[in-house]
Parts: C-alpha cells; structure tokens; sequence
C-alpha cells in the first residue's frame, strides 16, 4: 500500500467492514486482543508526525550553549520545551 494513495478495498472487505460498522461493540468479539492497561511503554509519536518548518530564530547563546551540552538531539529537546510551554498556555487560554 502506498501513503496516501491506498488500493480500493475489495467487494468482500468492504462488506465485512460494513457489517462491523453496523453491529453494536457489545457484540464484537474482542477476546484475542485484551484491553491494554498499562500504558507505561508507550512509545509518543511513533506514527504521528508533525510538520517541520525551517526558521531563522534569535536564541541567547548561553540558552543553545546549554542545550547543546547535553548531546545529540538538541534541537527535538528545545523543540519539546517549547511544546511543553504551548501546551500548558493552551490548556489555560
């Protein structure tokens, strides 16, 4: 299958999922998959991936200094402070 581009579902596919979609979940059997409870190995944005854009920024050398002594992948860490701010001032607004 191609991203963005999948293959049409064949006639008997396409009816199967419409018989699931129309039986209530009460009646689906889900016993060979069991609820997930425990949700500590998760991994975050294994499959979500949000858009980059590249930009000129103005930091205090001092504040790249310090993120770049901590090693690789200084940028994803100052990135994720900076989500970690938005977050919390969406969640206020």
């Amino acid at each position: 299958m191609r991203k963005g581009n999948p293959e049409p579902l064949t006639p008997k596919l396409q009816a199967e999922l419409e018989a699931l979609a129309a039986m209530p979940e009460s009646e689906i059997d889900t016993t060979e998959m069991p609820e997930i409870a425990d949700w500590s190995g998760a991994l975050r944005g294994v499959f979500y991936r949000p858009i980059k854009k590249p930009l000129s920024l103005r930091i205090d050398a001092d504040v790249i200094d310090w993120f770049q002594r901590q090693g690789q992948g200084y940028q994803t860490r100052m990135n994720a402070v900076l989500r970690a701010y938005v977050e919390r001032h969406r969640k206020s607004a």
